[in-house]
């Protein structure tokens, strides 16, 4: 009986995974082995990363809404438990879209938060 050589299906199963490695650096692009190592941890940081990108965006949105806040001699804390006292409902990604596009607006919340405060 003779041996099965698989020469179509594997050559369009290696051509599959260089494709998915096109442009990346040294042997990463060239060889299966190295190209299919590379695509399984490229794939591993995507998925970390699609969750990861949120904390980021909150991060920066915190960042924005201290450095307002000080501005109105506030800190980020307590500007937030200021605006929760005075039962003023928004999110940190709508007071640091306010606090980078409209600083008359986020002056008069961070005047609010302070009223609540005293």
């Amino acid at each position: 009986m003779p041996r099965v050589k698989g020469g179509t299906v594997t050559r369009k199963r290696r051509k599959k995974i260089l494709k998915l490695a096109k442009g990346y650096r040294g042997a990463k692009h060239l060889q299966f082995k190295a190209a299919s190592t590379q695509l399984f941890v490229s794939y591993k940081y995507a998925f970390r990363d699609r969750r990861k990108v949120k904390s980021e965006y909150r991060k920066i949105w915190i960042a924005r809404i201290n450095a307002a806040a000080r501005q109105n001699d506030l800190s980020y804390s307590k500007m937030m438990h200021g605006l929760k006292v005075a039962g003023v409902d928004i999110n940190r990604k709508m007071l640091a879209d306010i606090a980078y596009h409209d600083e008359k607006t986020f002056s008069e919340l961070a005047e609010t938060a302070k009223k609540a405060l005293a």
